[in-house]
């Protein structure tokens, strides 16, 4: 059973996943080796994930290691839907998941996920887990594990586990460095760029751009706006990750006094109403709003909406106007993702690392002797290396190794000055 847009536009997609995949030489690795191995076998296995090029790819190698896959949408809004249909037209995949879905869709596409009894779960952003907790804990005892993909579901499930609440295991894939140091980093960076650019067409050069959140995502984001000849801003409510960011360049500065100066405002922070009232009040007129952390409530929308004389939907594509008085406030992408509500996501090629660690958790989680702890779990440092080993080799660099002596040195104590 499928959900789809059209079923017709599955050759278009084909073109674009067989695009992506070329540029996923680790994956593809690894989905050769799951052809032969099969870890997957007789399991299913519910996603819900970005329906993309580069997610399609991950399936088709969790398909080749056996599985019985479905693939429902993390987002309402960053579903490609030329790509639904190709994995299900021309790879056997099902999917449900439409652009633009309502949310009584969305949640009827969860439920259908977990309905099919999965043993092993795929999360971006834990709304799947949620579910699960919320409605199905009797299911829980069933699964296997579960991969969490992203920041924000990291910390619902982290959040989880300390109320002593979590009920089967989870691998925090978003915690791996082969994930949120580059993914994280140069993926949401430049894609978020993108989002933005293709969005609004503006131009970066001379902008004051607030970036609310300087985690990997925001680290990343922050340096290529750089590059692009903004002035950034960054807001942070971590003392550390502000002064790394004042270090770094970055003028920094509270929400409050950033909004009275921005341009253009990008949210990165996985926590709620970052940009409340107060601040929309605050801006100048021709403000553009936007947010690339998962959910869509760290612009507080519902009061911009309230504020606001007259809302003009789509004034250009991604992009609605709000009349504040009379300043014009834009907000790009509903508030939703930017860099897939707007354009593709991240590059296929960071993806490679990202979806390849997903990967191989997965059959660790799949051929484990027995059940993981209840807990959430990193990803191990044999996958990590792994995972980074064959990175290296498909960008043909090679690196030096430990002799003897330098690893006897490392692992000792005796030597001194």
């Amino acid at each position: 059973m499928s959900h789809l847009k059209d079923i017709r536009l599955a050759a278009a997609g084909e073109k674009r996943l067989k695009w992506a995949g070329q540029d996923m030489p680790v994956l593809n690795i690894i989905k050769a080796e799951f052809s032969k191995t099969k870890p997957f076998k007789n399991k299913r296995i519910s996603a819900c994930m970005h329906v993309t090029a580069e997610t399609a790819n991950l399936m088709l190698t969790l398909k080749a290691g056996g599985a019985d896959v479905t693939l429902v949408a993390s987002n309402p809004l960053s579903t490609q839907d030329d790509i639904a249909a190709a994995l299900v037209k021309n790879h056997g995949i099902k999917v449900m998941a439409v652009r633009g879905e309502d949310n009584k869709t969305y949640y009827e596409h969860l439920n259908l996920a977990l309905k099919n009894k999965p043993q092993i779960t795929m999360d971006d952003g834990a709304d799947l887990i949620s579910l699960l907790h919320n409605k199905y804990q009797a299911d829980a005892k069933n699964i296997l594990g579960s991969m969490e993909e992203t920041t924000t579901g990291v910390i619902r499930l982290r959040a989880l586990e300390a109320k002593g609440k979590l009920k089967l295991p989870v691998i925090a894939v978003n915690d791996a460095k082969t994930k949120n140091m580059f993914d994280n980093r140069y993926g949401t960076g430049q894609s978020t760029l993108d989002g933005i650019i293709r969005a609004t067409d503006v131009l970066l050069a001379g902008k004051n751009m607030v970036v609310a959140g300087y985690g990997w995502c925001g680290k990343g984001f922050a340096m290529r706006t750089r590059g692009m000849g903004a002035k950034v801003i960054v807001t942070e409510v971590d003392p550390i990750k502000a002064l790394e960011a004042a270090m770094d360049g970055f003028q920094v500065m509270t929400m409050n006094e950033a909004s009275k100066v921005g341009d253009i405002f990008c949210t990165i922070t996985g926590d709620k109403h970052v940009i409340t009232a107060t601040h929309f009040k605050n801006m100048k007129d021709g403000s553009m709003v936007c947010n690339s952390g998962h959910f869509d409530v760290e612009i507080d929308i519902p009061a911009l909406a309230k504020m606001s004389k007259k809302i003009t939907k789509q004034v250009r594509t991604n992009v609605d106007e709000y009349l504040v008085g009379s300043k014009r406030i834009y907000l790009l992408a509903e508030g939703r993702l930017v860099n897939l509500a707007a354009a593709e996501g991240h590059p296929a090629s960071v993806m490679d690392m990202s979806f390849s660690t997903q990967a191989l958790a997965a059959q660790a989680v799949a051929t484990a002797k027995k059940k993981l702890d209840i807990k959430v779990h990193n990803v191990s440092e044999e996958i990590e290396n792994k995972v980074a080993a064959l990175k290296l080799k498909s960008l043909g660099i090679q690196i030096d190794k430990l002799t003897k002596e330098q690893a006897e040195y490392l692992a000792g104590w005796e030597s001194g000055t």
